[in-house]
């Protein structure tokens, strides 16, 4: 791929997590009320302070992407963030699928383009 494209997804995607993730810190914009069936979940997610350590991984992720150092180790991590949202939307709160899917999509293409750093880790 480009790597002035790179370059872009790679900004872009690091303030998409900077924007989520210090929102779910300091709540300055209200998400959506989740379904009925996700209240338990989001309860014990809020109550164990789930959601405050995402949070940080998602910012550390986002901080790593622009200054660029140690993004291939937090593209690894930030990938269970990014399946367990999009299983939390898949099975219980279909209707806004596609921002985890977005957040999926952007962390596979960084993936990817750190494919050499992974290499001694896959062999």
């Amino acid at each position: 791929m480009n790597s002035k494209i790179l370059l872009a997804v790679r900004i872009l995607f690091a303030v998409f997590l900077l924007f989520f993730g210090a929102n779910k810190l300091f709540h300055f914009v209200d998400p959506p009320p989740p379904p009925a069936e996700a209240e338990g979940y989001w309860m014990a997610l809020m109550v164990t302070k789930t959601m405050a350590l995402v949070a940080i991984v998602e910012i550390a992720a986002g901080l790593s992407l622009l200054i660029n150092k140690y993004g291939a180790l937090m593209m690894v991590v930030l990938m269970s963030v990014s399946v367990n949202a999009v299983l939390y939307h898949l099975t219980l709160d279909s209707a806004s699928v596609m921002m985890a899917v977005v957040l999926l999509v952007l962390n596979v293409i960084m993936l990817y383009s750190y494919k050499d750093s992974y290499k001694g880790l896959l062999s």
